[in-house]
């Protein structure tokens, strides 16, 4: 669907679900996400996510390396529970980190949502302490927004929330 220099963002297809498993089974990747899943948690998740992507168009999509094929991690834009706005998000194999994935298929995400007539803003959620994912957004041309106190599956966390509007994204590819 997607294409960047060195990625794709595509479709889902059955043989992601082993990786995908794997990579919800990492306590480092899942440090801010909950908690780790399951294998049928992750193929429960991976349905959802493709349902969405069906019905809205809009979900969170595999990252292939085109190099080798390799499956990288998911990266995509969703609904979150707590605001109206589209949320940008990503999720990474932690043997992945630090080679600007995450930045290069976000902002190709960006591209392809910004260009959309109904979208005006993107906001993007965090755990406060998760550095490397404020640092992504940050790089993304992404500000502060605010801070919140955020539940999810009965578990209370204190957010991050940045956000970047069309026309500041525009603004930064010229």
């Amino acid at each position: 669907m997607l294409t960047t220099p060195r990625l794709f963002l595509r479709s889902w297809r059955s043989d992601d679900l082993p990786a995908f498993a794997e990579l919800n089974a990492d306590p480092e990747v899942m440090r801010y996400l909950g908690h780790v899943l399951t294998g049928a948690q992750s193929e429960e998740l991976a349905s959802d996510i493709q349902d969405l992507f069906l019905r809205r168009g809009i979900g969170m999509l595999p990252v292939e390396r085109r190099a080798d094929g390799a499956f990288l991690g998911i990266c995509g834009v969703s609904y979150t529970p707590w605001y109206p706005d589209e949320e940008i998000g990503w999720r990474f194999c932690h043997e992945y980190w630090g080679h600007g994935y995450a930045t290069e298929s976000a902002a190709a995400w960006m591209a392809w949502t910004f260009a959309r007539p109904d979208v005006s803003r993107l906001i993007s959620v965090t755990d406060v302490p998760n550095a490397r994912s404020i640092a992504v957004m940050k790089r993304l041309g992404m500000t502060f927004d605010h801070e919140a106190e955020l539940e999810e599956d009965g578990e209370h966390f204190r957010a991050v929330v940045h956000s970047i509007t069309a026309q500041q994204w525009r603004d930064r590819q010229t």
